[in-house]
């Protein structure tokens, strides 16, 4: 009997060290190369190689944007446990609008920037695979080697255009881990061919100067929060006065003072901070009314796509609205609300649009002087 528990003691620590890989840091590609018969070896988005089953349909998605990749590649049913944060903020997010079904998932951990899973209910769903996002090479380890089940990192990369070649890497390994190499093609394929769409229609074109407020980082901000490389308008090529800031990439926030002195054409709002710009009309409605897009109309309302990372659906949506806006002409047989429709059903299977415009307003001309709004991002997720 005791030679019989031994031998299964050791069995055990066999079947562990072939879930469990080792990690090392060199590389950043995600590449996949066979292993045993039961397993593969992946390299994911950390350079770490680790050793997953064949045959995953148990999964869980931790940190921002790492579910709505698993949605993406029409996996939900495989999804065995989400984090608090969805639980929290239902809304805004098109991947649990299109899935309310995720919502009734157990719990595994809070969720939200930079805060790591509860490791006893995490074991208690039985994943066989734990993606996730957002986590350092030592984090990822150490959640790895707790539960004894295989960490695999994804990345969205820098996403300055819908055409990521990172992100695309962590679909295309997501989707050889759940069998769904020809879903992670189409997906790529659809969101290359929607970017060519919208860089053949404003090719040649000169832009108005342009600027996006509102913009959503770590939670809601205000006027003053922008992009330099809005994707939206890389893709259009819009003139973004934000890009002219040299000393600055990515998100920003930029004084009021400055904003009056580049003056852009045409304004846009990311309807995740509207409420906050709304309130600060009230109080400082000089401001705004000096802008010479307040006072020519020319202020507009889009999705907001930053919340728990880039909803890309959303941003490739709102490059239509805004190109509509910009170049009316070269739009002329486009409906941005059909279009969105037509990209959140092929992206999760429902148009999710309506329910989108319901919580934030939608596409359209904003007035800050009587605009409303139903939700707005959480100012500290």
């Amino acid at each position: 009997m005791k030679k019989y528990l031994a031998l299964l003691v050791v069995l055990l620590m066999v079947s562990v060290a072939g879930c469990v890989g080792t990690s090392n840091s060199t590389g950043s590609s995600p590449t996949v190369t066979s292993s045993s018969s039961g397993y593969i070896t992946v390299t994911d988005a950390l350079g770490r190689t680790v050793n997953v089953p064949r045959n995953v349909t148990r999964v869980v998605a931790l940190g921002p944007g790492a579910l709505r990749i698993i949605v993406y590649l029409n996996a939900t049913s495989d999804v065995v446990g989400i984090e608090e944060f969805e639980k929290k903020y239902p809304f805004g997010r098109p991947y649990i609008l299109a899935h309310p079904e995720l919502l009734k998932l157990p719990v595994i951990g809070p969720g939200g920037p930079g805060k790591m899973p509860n490791l006893e209910a995490l074991v208690k769903v039985h994943p066989q695979v734990i993606f996730m996002s957002f986590v350092s090479k030592n984090e990822a380890d150490e959640v790895q080697k707790k539960t004894g089940i295989p960490v695999v990192v994804l990345s969205y990369g820098t996403l300055k255009n819908f055409t990521d070649g990172v992100f695309f890497k962590s679909l295309l390994l997501a989707g050889k881990i759940l069998g769904k190499e020809k879903r992670a093609e189409e997906v790529i394929k659809f969101i290359n061919v929607q970017q060519s769409h919208l860089e053949n229609l404003t090719k040649g074109l000169k832009s108005p100067s342009v600027y996006v407020g509102g913009i959503g980082f770590k939670g809601a901000h205000g006027i003053t929060s922008t992009f330099t490389d809005y994707a939206p308008f890389t893709v259009l090529n819009l003139d973004n006065v934000a890009s002219n800031l040299s000393s600055k990439n990515g998100w920003v926030q930029v004084d009021k003072e400055w904003l009056l002195k580049v003056n852009p054409d045409y304004i846009f709002i990311d309807e995740g901070g509207l409420k906050i710009i709304l309130d600060d009309y009230k109080s400082n409605p000089d401001f705004y009314n000096s802008l010479k897009a307040v006072k020519e109309g020319h202020v507009y309302g889009v999705l907001p796509y930053n919340f728990y990372n880039t909803n890309i659906g959303i941003a490739i949506a709102d490059a239509y609205y805004i190109g509509k806006v910009i170049y009316p002409e070269r739009f002329k047989n486009i409906d941005p609300v059909e279009k969105a429709n037509e990209i959140f059903t092929f992206l999760l299977g429902k148009p999710v649009y309506n329910e989108l415009a319901e919580e934030f307003g939608g596409f359209g001309k904003i007035n800050p002087a009587s605009g409303n709004v139903t939700h707005s991002l959480p100012t500290n997720p």
